[in-house]
């Protein structure tokens, strides 16, 4: 059996899915970037019969993914496509609006500026852009379990980390894209939304 699962996947989803309902309300095509087990696919897809899901990440995920398609008997959950953020070249598809969860803390900061600039080019004016993870505020962690949380993310590569939202702030402006909403959410963790103004800031 493909199928795995996610003990964190399984918590989140529904407080996640909450926002998403609001958030998304009025958009058509979601891309997700890192889709990993397919329950948050799933999940989404179900809370937000109105629009397509489509899914993405690195091949290796992307029978996981399937399987849980597979077993929810959707039809707005669009199969995966191979996406490695720094490898693949990015879809030529347009999406209403973006969602990642638990992506930035794990690749390296590169591989974040060139997700950021990569969302910001598929996205359409007014597109929204959902962050949800772990972030630090002033350089400082929001809690101890974070704390522990980031120190196992360096052990085991000293490229992955929490990232600080300052970093998150002036990242994004840098791709014209504004930092709209910083949604506190269970356990310590929060739903950045990110939206591309219809004209870049600098104007």
């Amino acid at each position: 059996m493909s199928k795995n699962f996610s003990a964190a996947c399984e918590r989140n989803s529904l407080p996640i899915a909450e926002q998403l309902i609001r958030l998304f309300a009025l958009s058509s095509k979601v891309l997700e970037i890192g889709s990993g087990t397919g329950q948050h696919a799933v999940a989404f897809a179900h809370a937000l019969p109105h629009l397509q899901w489509q899914c993405s990440d690195r091949m290796e995920n992307h029978a996981s993914i399937n399987a849980w398609r597979s077993e929810s008997g959707l039809s707005n959950i669009g199969a995966p496509f191979g996406l490695h953020i720094g490898r693949s070249t990015w879809p030529s598809a347009h999406y209403d609006a973006v969602f990642t969860a638990n992506t930035c803390h794990i690749m390296s900061w590169q591989e974040v500026e060139l997700m950021f600039a990569g969302v910001a080019s598929l996205l359409p004016q007014s597109g929204l852009f959902c962050i949800y993870g772990p972030f630090n505020y002033d350089g400082q962690f929001t809690s101890t379990s974070n704390q522990q949380f980031d120190a196992s993310l360096r052990a085991q590569a000293p490229h992955m980390g929490l990232r600080d939202i300052e970093d998150i702030r002036q990242l994004a402006a840098s791709v014209h894209l504004q930092l709209r909403e910083d949604i506190a959410m269970p356990a310590n963790n929060r739903l950045l939304v990110l939206v591309k103004p219809a004209e870049p800031a600098d104007k």
